[in-house]
């Protein structure tokens, strides 16, 4: 088990053990928490669906060719743990964790299984990358299309770029102030984001 995977290991495990003790009536505000995003998420889903499912089952997952879904390099947010911890069975949280034990000999991410990617609700990162190949080919042709993405990409801000208050922002404070911290918690380590923070911050008291 290498950085990556121990990483994402304990990221997953934190969030297991968080969501076994937690009272169902916390569970259910949790879930109404992301309700708003997982709709978003599935109008991304149906607008991929519509115009990328063949092309990118073609190039990546199929010829191989493409970057996406490199092996570890696909960015999880602690967000992105805890939508996906909140939607899937235990036992599939258990292949997860019992995937990420195991040596990653291939070269594709360790996520990515016979049928596809194994998150219930991929990695925000991961479900909005479009490699220029598949633009160049889809949307390029389509501006409607194009608008439309580009419509998907500003709302996708609204859950996870901190220059406002953000689900990704607040699912990190629940997790931290209960106690438990991640490295993936970028909203509250990683130093562009914060600096995003200050400058809102900053902006407020002129």
């Amino acid at each position: 088990m290498n950085s990556y995977q121990k990483e994402q290991l304990e990221a997953l495990s934190l969030m297991q053990g968080y969501l076994a003790n937690l009272a169902l009536d916390a569970r259910q505000a949790l879930e109404s928490r992301i309700a708003d995003y997982l709709l978003f998420r599935d109008d991304v889903d149906a607008f991929l669906d519509a115009h990328f499912s063949e092309i990118c089952t073609l190039k990546c997952f199929k010829s191989k060719i493409s970057a996406c879904c490199s092996r570890d390099g696909i960015i999880t947010f602690f967000g992105d743990v805890v939508v996906n911890a909140l939607v899937t069975p235990e036992e599939e949280i258990n292949t997860l964790r019992s995937v990420l034990q195991k040596p990653n000999k291939g070269f594709k991410c360790i996520y990515l299984g016979k049928q596809g990617c194994m998150w219930r609700v991929k990695p925000i990162v991961c479900e909005m990358f479009l490699c220029k190949s598949a633009f160049q080919e889809v949307l390029a042709p389509k501006p409607e299309a194009a608008n439309t993405w580009e419509e998907l990409q500003l709302r996708k801000k609204l859950f996870t770029w901190p220059d406002r208050p953000v689900l990704f922002d607040d699912l990190e404070r629940i997790l931290l102030d209960a106690g438990y911290s991640s490295s993936l918690m970028y909203m509250h380590n990683s130093p562009g984001l914060l600096r995003v923070k200050e400058q809102v911050k900053k902006g407020k008291q002129k």
